[in-house]
């Protein structure tokens, strides 16, 4: 049998919806402008966060397993949006800042490439559609 996420996804008032991730739940809301209350962030941002907590958690189990450690590691995801309606990313890009004591950065772009190419489920759907790219900058 295959394996399924659910989310429920229920609306409160206006705009606002609470979602059920996991057990976890999580307000989404609009801008006042367009008639929320501005409780939660908006729908498509939390592409950008899956992405970045998809390919991070991989990148991290990565370099366990390659024995190394790190001090620090922030994913940041950098998504262009179209002009046009429907407003869908185009493109997104993801910075990995690293910091760490003589991280070897031969292990850090192969632990970046599996993740990318070979184990981030994210990853994978969104290339299907849009542009991921990607960068390793070393913090010291």
């Amino acid at each position: 049998m295959k394996e399924t996420e659910v989310v429920s996804t229920k609306w409160l008032d206006n705009m606002a919806f609470e979602s059920e991730i996991n057990g976890h739940k999580l307000i989404i809301d609009a801008k006042e402008e367009v008639g929320g209350q501005d409780m939660g962030p908006r729908p498509k941002p939390f592409m950008l966060a899956a992405l970045g907590g998809c390919t991070g958690m991989d990148v991290v189990a990565i370099l366990k397993k390659m024995r190394v450690e790190l001090k620090s590691l922030n994913v940041i995801v950098e998504g262009e949006l179209s002009e046009e309606h429907p407003k869908r990313f185009t493109k997104m890009h993801v910075i990995y800042e690293v910091e760490g004591n003589d991280i070897p950065m031969d292990k850090l772009e192969k632990a970046v490439s599996l993740s990318e190419d070979k184990y981030c489920g994210v990853s994978a759907v969104y290339k299907e559609v849009l542009e991921v790219t990607s960068e390793i900058r070393l913090k010291s």
